[in-house]
């Protein structure tokens, strides 16, 4: 018995190490980085069928990550950073550094390579230690940034089936290429990236209470599917058993919260759906930062109950243009009267 406790406790020595580096935000005077260090499971998105599909969901929930880990952050100009691994192999480098954005792309990202820095690793690492790690800092030319919420927003999941078990359905079951994007969805989040100049670069922000286990897999839908990339925030997977606090406030609010903060000079547009909370989050938001929300759209899913109450929000509320939509044609037109996109 203890020794199967002791062999679930430590790492395999046949896997190879890898580091998640996640897609962030960050300003030119701030560097924020998010991700993971873990043993190479050989999750394959690229593998279709019923069965890879179960094992890809597999592996990514039973990860093997690597605790307390020193890893090393190196940006474009050889400037070098280190931070360590928590007890779950998550990292978190939140910093002031200075002169960051003349370092990125014409889309506004930041590139950077992660390593493992520990001398005495003596285990075999992938990519010759060398990872890739992308910080978006807004273009100058921005003229708004765009925050999205992804289940039922743009990816059809499911959260309003009973117990939810088309969502549990399609995250063990339904391979990337197979999950279907709402229709228009990407079009029109193209336009809002390109704004009203066409060549703005406007921000995106994926905003989900997914778990980071799914990472991943929602960044290749997103790219699969043509939405603009974007920084992705999801959220720490809880266990039934998990005794550590939860969060003074849920973890979407915190996330637009911290975005808002970050740049203060910058207006948002905000889209979701009416199957749970994204109305009574997206007014409160609205609510507390006036003059910084331009729209608010969120789509109608199949649920009465649920459209109704959100109907009667919507109703109420006359801060800030708000729109539930069936479809991505109705909230295009309605930002281009507004003056959001061509």
């Amino acid at each position: 018995m203890l020794k199967d406790v002791l062999q679930k406790l430590k790492l395999h020595p046949q896997d190879p190490l890898q580091i998640h580096g996640y897609q962030t935000y960050g300003t030119n005077e701030h560097l924020y980085l998010l991700g993971r260090a873990l043993e190479d499971e050989g999750v394959n998105l690229d593998k279709t069928g019923l069965g890879n599909a179960f094992k890809n969901a597999y592996k990514q929930f039973r990860s093997d990550e690597l605790p307390f880990a020193k890893l090393k952050i190196k940006l474009p100009d050889d400037r070098v950073f280190y931070v360590e691994t928590n007890a779950e192999g998550y990292f978190k480098f939140d910093k002031a550094v200075k002169d960051l954005q003349d370092l990125t792309n014409e889309q506004g990202w930041l590139q950077l390579e992660l390593a493992y820095d520990d001398e005495n690793q003596k285990r075999l690492i992938k990519n010759n230690n060398r990872f890739p790690g992308q910080m978006l800092i807004p273009s100058r030319k921005a003229e708004f940034g765009v925050i999205s919420d992804i289940d039922d927003t743009i990816l059809k999941t499911g959260v309003t089936s009973l117990l939810k078990w088309r969502v549990i359905f399609n995250t063990l079951f339904t391979g990337v290429g197979k999950r279907t994007p709402f229709k228009g969805a990407a079009s029109f989040y193209k336009q809002l990236h390109l704004g009203k100049s066409g060549n703005a670069s406007n921000p995106m922000f994926y905003v989900s209470n997914s778990p980071w286990n799914l990472y991943h897999y929602l960044q290749a839908f997103i790219k699969h599917n043509n939405f603009p990339k974007g920084a992705i925030l999801l959220r720490d997977f809880r266990t039934p058993f998990d005794r550590t606090p939860k969060p003074e406030k849920p973890h979407k609010q915190r996330e637009i919260r911290n975005i808002l903060r970050t740049y203060p000079d910058l207006q948002f547009v905000l889209i979701g759906d009416s199957g749970e909370h994204d109305a009574d989050i997206y007014i409160e938001i609205a609510e507390e930062f006036p003059e910084r929300i331009k729209a608010i759209y969120l789509r109608s899913v199949n649920h009465e109950k649920r459209v109704f109450r959100v109907r009667g929000l919507l109703e109420r509320f006359e801060l800030t243009p708000a729109l539930l939509v069936k479809d991505s044609q109705t909230a295009a037109e309605h930002a281009r009267e507004l003056g959001l996109i061509q």
